[in-house]
């Protein structure tokens, strides 16, 4: 059974800082390209910052969105089968439940893995 289970969301003034991770269990963690992504009501999730699989290059590769670049970076940890998004500088904009995301293409297509959401607050 796979699970992918958020952790260290909460309430935090502008400015702020949080950690939130993802820890998985029951996928191949290494081979997964890792993403964290964030929905707020009546919109469509978004994507926040993603790390690709370590096999080819150790660490991955990220990609960040524009609108958190230079405040959030995101990491893996495969040892520990595990990702995180620093999130610093919040903004209320921030505002938003991030979900943690493990993809990979297997020979019958894309396959992607939801955790179950962590909100952040950000308060001004």
């Amino acid at each position: 059974q796979v699970q992918l289970v958020e952790s260290g969301g909460g309430l935090v003034q502008a400015g702020g800082s949080l950690r939130l991770s993802c820890v998985a269990s029951g996928i191949r963690f290494s081979i997964n390209d890792m993403g964290w992504y964030r929905q707020t009501p009546g919109k469509q999730r978004e994507l926040v910052a993603q790390v690709t699989s370590g096999l080819v290059v150790t660490g991955g590769n990220t990609n960040i969105a524009d609108s958190v670049k230079g405040r959030f970076t995101i990491s893996r940890d495969d040892a520990k089968n595990t990702v995180y998004l620093q999130m610093n500088s919040l903004k209320p904009e921030d505002t938003a439940v991030y979900y943690c995301n493990a993809h990979r293409i297997s020979g019958s297509g894309p396959l992607d893995y939801w955790g179950q959401g962590t909100q952040v607050t950000v308060s001004e």
